[in-house]
This record gives C-alpha cells, structure tokens and sequence, in this order.
C-alpha cells in the first residue's frame, strides 16, 4: 500500500480522495511554512551583516610592523658639491603610518632625519640594471 493511501479494501474511493485532499492540504502548509521560515531566516542574515566587520578591519589587526633598512644614498647630479665618504642611511618604513623617515648618524651619536608622509611620494621606479636599487621621486 503506497504512502499516499491507494484504495484498500473496505475503502470507497470517495474516502480516498478525501484522504488525498487531506495530504495535499497538509503538504501544501508545511511547504508554505518551510518557505516562511527560509524567508525569515533570509532577513535574519541580511539585518546581521552589518553588525560583522569587514574584512579590511580583521586585517588591520595584525599590524604591519615598522621596516627599517640599511641604506646608501646614491649621488646625483644635484648632489655633486657634497661628494665624501659614502653615507649610511637607515630607511624606516611605516606602512600604517604612511611615513618613511631617512635617518643619518653623525658625528658625536647625533642624528638627523627627513620624515616623507605617503602623499608627498610621487613613484617608486626600481632599477632594472641593478636588484636592489630602488628611485623615490618625491613632490618638489
């Protein structure tokens, strides 16, 4: 006997069609509740969004740390009456901060630096002669 209640016997087929009506009756509201809740479900999720963080933010909670490098200035043009020994820089770059800072020892443990925020760095042209030369033009 099949689950949707084929007539058995001692079963008139008007009782069976009532059956079946009752069946689909009950199908028919537990799909309309089914569709109900999914719908609810559905605004429960796009209300909650905004209340979870964007991506960028988890990002920026794993700060990216200061670099600091050891560099050379190499001399231009502009740069020729100043011809010495060669100066060792320390770079620092602040990606957060959007700063870099040249700094230059001196003599007697002084120090004097040149703090670059990132608006005022105009392009990065990396040397394709030479690996790890890298040109900074800067406003002005």
């Amino acid at each position: 006997v099949s689950h949707w209640g084929f007539q058995t016997a001692g079963q008139s087929g008007e009782q069976e069609l009532e059956n079946l009506v009752l069946k689909l009756s009950v199908l028919k509201d537990f799909l309309s509740s089914i569709e109900k809740k999914a719908l609810k479900a559905l605004q429960e999720m796009s209300s909650a969004t905004p209340a979870i963080p964007p991506q960028p933010l988890s990002r920026k909670a794993k700060s990216i740390p200061v670099q600091t490098f050891e560099v050379k200035l190499d001399i231009t043009l502009g740069d020729l009456t100043k011809i010495g020994k060669s100066q060792k820089y320390t770079l620092s770059v602040d990606v957060e901060g959007g700063k870099l800072v040249v700094l230059k020892k001196q003599k007697d443990s002084q120090e004097d630096w040149n703090t670059f925020t990132h608006d005022k760095i105009r392009q990065l042209i990396k040397s394709q002669r030479v690996q790890n030369k890298l040109g900074i033009v800067f406003e002005k």
